[in-house]
């Protein structure tokens, strides 16, 4: 399930890219049995939702909205940035034109920028009990107070242990704060094994660590945002994030995909890795004698009584300002959305449900189960239109990290990286 860490598209304005019979203008009402129903599109990302999750929604749906037929297209996520974007600006609804989307949590503000979206903050709180939401699904999708992206499933990083290797280590218990947690990796990394595989560029969890100190990656005032990484809260979240990267042998240099950190782990010496709890699989199909062998617990935080800030990676549900559909679009967003289909999701996919709520539908999956504890504390990344440029390429957080990590002075690379944000979220190309 790594792909929801992952998702998050550019939206070039200048790649709009049209989907094959997007602008095909047709009647939403179906000849035979389906005669009077209104057709709503809906687009589903590819793994999102297995087939027969969806042939159960879709039935149950239309059976009890004898006026509305469901038309359920799967997408992909290369090029998705254009695709909707494309479809945001259709007027008039059409044939596969969408009256419902899911799109990556953190894309949410990109698509709400320039009025593209239909506004839902009444059906939220009036129905969709959004006091409960995963904060880091809900907060980037609103905007100014109002609610543009509704909250539908989310994943995020835990802690990946190999159980012989604590048992071997006489550690009988995962940790519940940092200390211990620094602790427990410092004995574990002995002899031939490595206490935990953290590569150095893995700002993903370094964000955690920054929120759990009070920090942020970029500060809003009054419209404009200022790269963060230069405050003190932000600077103990590196200098924590740099303790425990040197209790093993990852890279400085590199992301934790390069190489890929499952695979290391697959190799029997590393005692932790933090990621998705989808990685066992990648783990296990690269060294089968570790079935059984796999444990997870939540990324710890600074006191026992909270586990640690997470990013929460996941879908939202909008729809598009103009939609021809209104009332069936947001019935079939408040279905989804909903405690029946939402519960039916995570169990049939494995993720965390919508809302904190309904974490013990997932209780059953220790991976799962120790998602759900971090996400009821996730953030997602600042919700500027024009964050995708700072995560490009060349981020200047992953380059920040390394300098720290391979000896430069915390303050001054932080100073740079923090100018460097501040410039690409600078909508005036200054």
């Amino acid at each position: 399930m790594t792909h929801v860490i992952s998702r998050r598209a550019v939206l070039s304005s200048g790649l709009l890219v049209a989907a094959s019979g997007l602008l095909t203008t047709a009647c939403n009402v179906l000849p035979g049995g389906d005669a009077g129903r209104t057709t709503i599109t809906v687009w589903l990302m590819q793994g999102s939702a297995s087939d027969a999750f969806i042939d159960r929604f879709t039935k149950e749906f239309e059976a009890e909205h004898g006026d509305l037929r469901l038309d359920v297209r799967i997408q992909e996520w290369t090029g998705i940035g254009a695709k909707v974007t494309k479809a945001l600006a259709v007027k008039g609804g059409g044939s596969g034109v969408p009256d419902v989307i899911e799109v990556g949590n953190t894309q949410v503000p990109g698509y709400a920028d320039g009025d593209g979206l239909l506004e839902l903050s009444l059906e939220s709180a009036r129905d969709l009990g959004m006091d409960d939401w995963l904060p880091g699904l809900a907060e980037p999708g609103a905007d100014n107070g109002r609610q543009f992206g509704i909250p539908w499933y989310a994943a995020n990083r835990v802690v990946i242990y190999n159980t012989s290797l604590f048992d071997a280590a006489g550690i009988k218990k995962p940790p519940k704060t940092r200390d211990e947690w620094l602790d427990m990796t410092r004995r574990l990394d002995s002899g031939g094994t490595q206490g935990i595989y953290l590569a150095g560029q893995d700002w993903y969890t370094l964000s955690g660590f920054i929120w759990d100190e009070g920090g942020e990656l970029a500060h809003e005032s009054a419209g404009t945002w200022t790269g963060a990484l230069d405050t003190d809260a932000a600077l103990r979240g590196m200098a924590f994030y740099g303790q425990l990267q040197a209790l093993g042998d990852g890279p400085k240099d590199a992301d934790e995909e390069h190489p890929s950190q499952a695979d290391r782990f697959a190799e029997g010496d590393v005692a932790q890795i933090i990621s998705v709890p989808g990685a066992a699989q990648r783990i296990l199909q690269k060294n089968p004698s570790l079935k059984n062998k796999l444990g997870f617990f939540p990324i710890p935080g600074k006191s026992a009584g909270r586990a640690g800030a997470v990013f929460t990676g996941g879908s939202d549900l909008v729809i598009p300002a103009h939609t021809a559909h209104r009332s069936g679009a947001v019935a079939v967003v408040e279905a989804l959305a909903g405690k029946k289909w939402n519960t039916d999701l995570a169990r049939t996919m494995n993720y965390v449900p919508n809302k904190t709520t309904l974490a013990a539908a997932v209780a059953g999956e220790p991976g799962v189960a120790a998602m759900a504890v971090g996400a009821a504390h996730g953030k997602a990344t600042p919700a500027s239109p024009l964050w995708a440029t700072v995560e490009a390429a060349d981020n200047p957080i992953k380059s920040y990290m390394s300098r720290v990590l391979m000896g430069g002075d915390p303050k001054t690379e932080a100073k740079k990286a923090s100018r460097e944000i501040t410039k690409r979220l600078d909508d005036r190309g200054e």
